[in-house]
């Protein structure tokens, strides 16, 4: 049994207070470690954790050091350190270093952090890729568009989401580029031309999913973000053969255990998969909610009685398909969230206003609702995001 779960900045996001309820609840510590004042943690957060130390810097390699040896000293040997948030993907893996604790150690985190790294796993893994290579001059950029051709992207080796991804068209966009480069590594690649679907879902002890599903995006997050674009996506109620069969490659070589997991494809005009990136955390957004709306379940339970004590069984039919749709604040639209509501109330699951930090990707606020009919799921998006003409 893993008793002891310490957690790093349990109340970001705020609706993962419902991972380390159910840690309490699964008979664990959920031990809080976070640069929120505790006497302004939200209150779903304190009732979830059974202890919180504060940390005003959480960059202070020392101060995280000195809070885990607290814990140590008052409930006994750490058994999992997490925070299911890929920004702290790299302190994760040096406390579990310094602690002998079970997970993704140092030596390994490259390749489920660096573009580049996960690049070389997909062509193990016998899935194709989007050429390209690291790039530091305008030389080597212009050697790989001499390959490739217009368009490629160029995005940081080590990010999250789209931030600082570029799309580069013509030799005006590299300059262009090149004037505003980040002083970071980067890759640049051709461009796929494609729908992204994911495979997503949590897997066990042994490296199978106890939870499996799918997605398909109305565009990529680049887009949504760099043209400041409302986005939509829904879960499939069934996964095609070849995306299930690319994504099980891809849990094998990258040896993903207790760990969810949210791998995106390009699906191209000729019916191939063409990898793009593995995330060992759970989804963004609220897709965590879309997981259990679209199946009857409770992923946060599951992962909690798979952490504390290794149980894996969950039985689950993909009944729905869910969808979140989002709405800008920028746009102007045709219906009301009254009309929505009136129309389409009767699907709706949640309504969710977005925090500033997620919303140049998820939109200001987000729609979440469900069918069993995907004709009607892509109804209700066209009412959501219908335009005045």
């Amino acid at each position: 049994m893993a008793r002891n779960i310490v957690i790093l900045s349990p109340h970001f996001p705020p609706h993962y207070h419902r991972f380390w309820q159910q840690v309490k609840q699964a008979g664990g510590h959920a031990l809080g470690i976070g640069d929120e004042r505790p006497d302004s943690l939200p209150s779903e957060t304190r009732a979830a954790l059974t202890e919180y130390y504060h940390v005003p810097d959480m960059h202070d390699y020392d101060a995280l050091v000195r809070a885990c040896g607290y814990f140590t000293h008052g409930y006994g040997r750490i058994d999992r350190f997490d925070s299911l948030n890929e920004y702290w993907l790299a302190t994760e893996a040096r406390i579990r270093d310094d602690f002998n604790i079970a997970g993704v150690r140092t030596a390994d985190i490259d390749f489920i952090r660096r573009k580049s790294q996960m690049k070389e796993r997909f062509h193990a893994a016998g899935i194709p890729v989007a050429r390209g290579r690291m790039i530091r001059t305008r030389e080597d950029a212009r050697a790989v568009i001499a390959e490739t051709g217009y368009p490629v992207i160029a995005k940081p080796d080590v990010g999250v989401g789209a931030l600082n991804t570029y799309r580069i068209d013509s030799e005006a966009d590299l300059a262009s580029f090149f004037s505003r480069k980040p002083p970071v590594d980067y890759l640049m690649e051709e461009f796929i031309a494609g729908t992204i679907h994911s495979f997503d879902g949590l897997a066990g002890t042994d490296g199978d999913p106890i939870f499996l599903t799918a997605h398909v995006f109305s565009q990529g997050i680049m887009e949504t973000v760099n043209e400041a674009r409302h986005i939509y996506y829904y879960s499939m109620r069934e996964i095609p053969p070849a995306l299930e069969s690319a994504g099980r490659s891809c849990l094998a070589a990258f040896g993903v255990r207790e760990r969810f997991f949210h791998i995106e494809f390009f699906l191209t005009a000729s019916g191939d998969y063409v990898a793009l990136e593995v995330n060992m955390r759970p989804p963004g957004g609220f897709t965590t909610d879309m997981f259990n709306y679209g199946a009857d379940i409770d992923i946060y339970r599951a992962w909690a009685e798979l952490i504390v004590h290794q149980r894996g069984g969950l039985a689950y039919e993909r009944k729905y398909h869910c969808c979140y749709a989002s709405r800008k604040r920028s746009q102007s639209y045709a219906y009301s969230h009254n009309d929505i509501l009136s129309r389409y109330g009767h699907l709706m699951l949640q309504v969710e206003s977005v925090p500033g930090v997620f919303s140049s990707a998820l939109g200001d606020v987000g729609y979440i609702f469900r069918s069993n009919s995907l004709d009607q799921v892509l109804e209700v998006v066209r009412f959501i995001h219908h335009t005045p003409s």
